[in-house]
């Protein structure tokens, strides 16, 4: 049997488990009830040579199926959109085309970098610092009392990088510890 076969409501046999329905396909995973042994999930790569096609189901779809790439570009948009992952942050007018140097106290060269890209790298770590945030307070095995407690170590972190505010254009981008509320 050939991936292309695996559609929702096709008719599979396997030896182990007997007759049963494709009942659910991902781009990697396929999701079988059978008649005995219930409903198991496989990777589609390794189940090919362990099915035997007994019925297919119509494929009433004219439609072309989508990409990886499109699939992909399509999930980013929709984090970008609703989960507030991405958002255009700006750096404060003052910092535009500046450079940050790091001298050492030895005689080793100083590594500059670009503000803009040091910038850059703070509002990552800050959209990772808030995705981790919805992570925890979403996780089902967490008890209340581990969130609580996760969560007041990143606003400790938060607070650990409040001197970078400076940076920020906007005041309501900026990191708050436990002392901004």
């Amino acid at each position: 049997m050939t991936e292309q076969e695996f559609i929702v409501g096709t008719c599979v046999k396997h030896a182990r488990y007997g007759v049963g329905y494709i009942c659910a396909v991902s781009l990697v995973n396929c999701d079988i009830i059978f008649e005995r042994g219930g409903k198991v999930s496989f990777a589609k790569r390794s189940l090919a040579e362990d099915l035997e096609l007994v019925e297919a189901a119509p494929n009433t779809s004219d439609e072309p199926k989508l990409t990886l790439d499109e699939v992909e570009e399509a999930l980013t948009t929709i984090l970008e959109r609703y989960n507030g992952v991405h958002q255009e942050i700006e750096m404060a007018d003052r910092w535009n085309n500046g450079t940050l140097i790091l001298k050492p106290g030895t005689d080793t060269q100083p590594k500059e970098m670009p503000i803009e890209t040091f910038f850059h790298k703070i509002v990552m770590l800050r959209d990772r610092l808030r995705v981790l945030e919805q992570n925890i307070n979403s996780h089902k095995k967490l008890t209340d009392e581990d969130k609580v407690d996760l969560q007041q170590y990143i606003t400790r972190i938060y607070g650990s990088l409040t001197s970078f505010n400076v940076l920020f254009k906007e005041k309501d981008h900026y990191f708050v510890g436990t002392g901004g509320g």
